[in-house]
């Protein structure tokens, strides 16, 4: 004879209670029902505001009402480490997308940034998950390849659901079967290439950081569009910034000024990461003389302050906010997959920037004549 709803919620609110917090798969099994029915009823007790509903877990509200009288987050082991660097406002948005996910699910967030110190990220994430977190999303700065290799051998070791957020490990590397939410950077250098070369431009600079992994995806990208397109007569790159290059000890000749290369090279265009160096950029051509878009026409890329310029840049946005929700959603699936169940197949996610056109760019002036 099967038991009736109020009996068994009543013994759901007795378990959740006794115990703090129980998995919904495991209070199923203890009272022989379908994990489905349990869920539908774990989802209409926190209706009523009787419990707590996290993601595959139910949790009682007296120890969340004591802890936040005392002012001290609850210790549930149902948190989720995020790891950002520091000073880097790129990858906040991206966290923010994130928490909206995981806290929509229930998980709490233990938000942890990185010092600019080199290994910085390996010790913070031994910390959390001694702390108990049951699953981790983290950006490593990884300025360098260098350093970027260096990371590979201890993140494959992460015993907890793990996933990357806006990097790509080698391929072939210890990373490579790791899960994974990134930008195509490749077809945001691209949008970047095809809008200039769309409006006329033949002579087309980059001028980037080389201290991240998404400056050098933008740097090879670039490279190779630039290379492949025939109505490209010439192209160069440079550094954006003195200090936007992790490797001094590569020997990359001198570095000139961005209007003296445009005026070397006789280009009309120019392509600017990140754009905070870009608006400072276009600020340093007009004091040596070049207008944007009248002299050189520019596409930012990242879009972070490109619309806040006094010429506000066309810019390439990825998708920050979105490679945080897809990440934690993915991080999420992970951890609802059941105890002895399999390896889910590992996923990397791949997401499309898109181009914000402002003005900052326009045919150049002997095509526009």
């Amino acid at each position: 004879m099967r038991e009736p709803v109020d009996l068994r919620r009543r013994r759901i609110l007795s378990a959740v209670q006794s115990r703090g917090s129980v998995k919904v798969i495991d209070l199923a099994a203890e009272l022989a029902v379908s994990v489905v029915t349990l869920r539908r009823d774990v989802e209409e007790l926190a209706r009523e505001g009787k419990l707590r509903r996290g993601h595959g877990v139910a949790r009682s509200m007296a120890p969340v009402e004591a802890a936040s009288s005392s002012g001290q987050p609850p210790a549930d082991g149902d948190a989720v480490a995020l790891v950002v660097p520091e000073r880097h406002s790129y990858l906040y948005e991206t966290l923010h997308g994130a928490r909206t996910v995981l806290e929509a699910a229930g998980m709490r967030i233990a938000l942890h940034i990185a010092p600019r110190a080199a290994g910085a990220e390996q010790s913070i994430v031994e910390r959390a998950l001694a702390d108990g977190a049951r699953g981790l999303l983290i950006a490593p700065r990884w300025r360098s390849a260098a350093a970027e290799q260096a990371d590979y051998g201890w993140l494959a070791q992460v015993k907890v659901p793990a996933v990357l957020m806006e990097r790509r490990p080698r391929p072939g590397s210890a990373l490579h079967a790791m899960d994974s939410v990134c930008s195509d950077h490749w077809y945001g250098t691209h949008l970047a290439v095809e809008h200039l070369v769309a409006l006329g431009h033949r002579r087309i600079v980059l001028a980037s950081r080389n201290d991240s992994p998404t400056a050098r995806a933008i740097r090879a990208a670039f490279a190779q569009i630039a290379a492949d397109r025939p109505e490209i007569d010439d192209w160069a790159m440079t550094l954006s910034a003195p200090d936007a290059d992790a490797e001094p000890a590569v020997d990359r000749g001198p570095q000139p000024g961005l209007a003296a290369l445009l005026r070397e090279r006789g280009a009309t265009a120019a392509v600017l990461h990140g754009d905070v160096d870009a608006l400072m950029l276009v600020q340093q051509l007009s004091d040596d003389g070049v207008r944007v878009p009248q002299d050189c026409s520019v596409v930012a890329y990242d879009d972070m302050v490109a619309a806040l310029g006094g010429t506000p840049l066309t810019a390439v946005a990825p998708p920050k906010a979105e490679i945080g929700r897809a990440a934690a959603e993915l991080l999420l699936h992970r951890l609802d997959q059941p105890v002895g169940a399999g390896t889910a197949s590992v996923r990397r996610v791949e997401l499309m920037p898109e181009l914000k056109v402002r003005g900052s760019a326009q045919a150049p002036t002997a095509v526009a004549e």
